[in-house]
């Protein structure tokens, strides 16, 4: 284990169904909570010592820690795919983070997500939940990417996000102090205003406040409304650059970032106390937090994990991972540790739908697997199948890290990493090794074999980017 297991006394709470069976008598309420470019060491109930998450660490004392979850790449765009569609991102031609569309062409991805993709949102929606996007988006609508779908359109019934989406939107005011001791003032990403209206400026070291206010006024109106609800709450302030307030500043990028956290975790407060203090709330809603991939060098901290975003050592794919329900789980599960688990943001979407007695949409085909027992705590299973990786095209250096592995897969204890044509093999237990310091390669050549050619078969099923040497470009009738 990486951390120890937190003991609490256990709740008296309403049992969870076997899998197959309503999850509880109502359709449960769901807030999804996805921080961007936090690492798997930034909470402290994860045990960052350098910092204080209570609000954070409060829900996992009644909730679950999972210590072996994996978003499914290592970078912004493609991680938020996957979280929403249940499937790989490489299906959807969206393989690194979305930029002007002279990159996107450059790198090979598309410019937005299509909305005919199987949004976990639109099935809930189309079940009868209240929906709302309050956040990130970054899956179309950015730079001069101004012809993206609005977010409506992927299943939200309303939204506020940022600069990196179509829509209502809040952009963030700075403050920095001056060496004479006064404020200089600042606006960035001015020319997000007209990717949609009505704008709001606001100071960045307070946004994840408006977009929590935004998810209580939606709260509000749903229960007066009596419909079940789905929310994003997907706030942006720990992605560079940080802005934390005036009195939080603190010397040098580590210092600065963990102010920013702690102020994120701050403004959480309140979202959690409006469940946490409302019976009929705290009885029927499912909160889960976690990041979209892992730290930026010098900023975040992956913990014990090798690597940082962009690469697909685990410091890079791993995430912590809290998810909170103490009226859903078992009451033995709550405000335990679970460090057996492997399974990832894929794996959300068929589990929710599980939780809240919701059918998948007709004919679509998820890359991950129902795992809604695990998430209440009935369950201490992984994922039956491997999990695949690919590198951004754009990410083959990174920070420190030179000549970067293209791919990856995870497979029961086993990582093993390696490169487009299967050579530079890297194999790990990380079950005994997630720091992935010894190669054990030569060491279980069947192992290596087995999931090389596991790895190779994945991805050439996958749509190419311009990250594969093999790539062709794709015309503009093709796009």
């Amino acid at each position: 284990m990486l951390n120890k297991i937190w003991t609490v006394t256990a709740m008296l709470v309403c049992m969870v169904a076997t899998s197959g069976q309503t999850f509880a008598a109502e359709r449960p309420n769901v807030i999804l909570v996805f921080i961007d470019d936090m690492g798997w060491g930034d909470f402290s109930c994860f045990g960052n010592p350098d910092a204080s998450t209570p609000n954070i660490d409060a829900m996992a004392a009644e909730g679950i820690r999972f210590e072996q979850f994996y978003v499914n790449s290592p970078i912004c765009s493609p991680s938020r795919v996957a979280i929403s569609t249940g499937q790989y991102p490489q299906r959807h031609r969206i393989t690194s983070y979305l930029n002007n569309r002279r990159s996107n062409r450059q790198r090979g991805v598309a410019d937005w997500l299509s909305p005919e993709a199987p949004m976990l949102a639109r099935s809930l929606q189309d079940a009868g939940y209240a929906t709302a996007h309050c956040g990130k988006w970054h899956m179309g609508g950015q730079r001069d990417v101004d012809d993206a779908p609005p977010i409506s359109d992927y299943g939200f019934d309303t939204s506020l996000t940022n600069f990196e989406g179509m829509g209502a939107k809040l952009l963030p005011l700075t403050e920095t102090p001056t060496k004479d001791g006064g404020v200089k003032k600042g606006r960035i990403w001015e020319d997000a205003e007209r990717l949609g209206e009505p704008v709001t400026w606001m100071l960045r070291s307070k946004i994840t406040g408006g977009f929590t206010d935004k998810a209580i006024e939606f709260i509000d109106q749903a229960q007066a409304a009596d419909q079940p609800f789905y929310i994003n709450v997907w706030p942006d302030d720990v992605h560079a650059p940080f802005f934390p307030s005036i009195e939080g500043w603190k010397d040098g990028r580590r210092g600065l970032y963990l102010s920013v956290l702690e102020e994120m975790d701050a403004q959480f407060g309140r979202l959690f106390e409006r469940i946490k203090d409302d019976e009929q709330l705290r009885e029927n809603t499912l909160v889960l937090i976690c990041s979209d991939n892992g730290p930026d060098p010098g900023a975040g901290s992956a913990g014990p994990l090798r690597g940082n975003k962009a690469t697909l050592f685990e410091g890079g794919v791993r995430s912590p991972l809290v998810v909170w329900g103490p009226s859903l789980m078992d009451a033995d599960a709550q405000g335990t540790l679970n460090d057996t688990s492997v399974f990832s943001a894929i794996d959300l979407v068929p589990s929710l739908l599980t939780l809240t007695d919701v059918a998948p949409p007709s004919g679509v085909e998820f890359d991950g697997e129902d795992l809604a027992s695990v998430l209440v705590g009935k369950s201490t299973e992984s994922r039956e199948q491997a999990l695949f990786f690919r590198r951004p095209p754009d990410r083959k250096a990174f920070a420190r890290f030179k000549n970067l592995p293209d791919l990856a897969v995870r497979d029961g204890e086993w990582k093993l990493l390696c490169d487009y044509d299967g050579g530079r093999q890297r194999l790990f237990n990380v079950e005994k090794d997630p720091g992935e310091s010894t190669n054990v390669a030569t060491g279980h050549p069947e192992v290596t074999e087995r999931l090389t050619k596991a790895v190779l078969s994945w991805n050439s099923k996958m749509p190419a980017d311009a990250g594969d040497p093999n790539y062709v470009a794709a015309t503009d009738e093709q796009r």
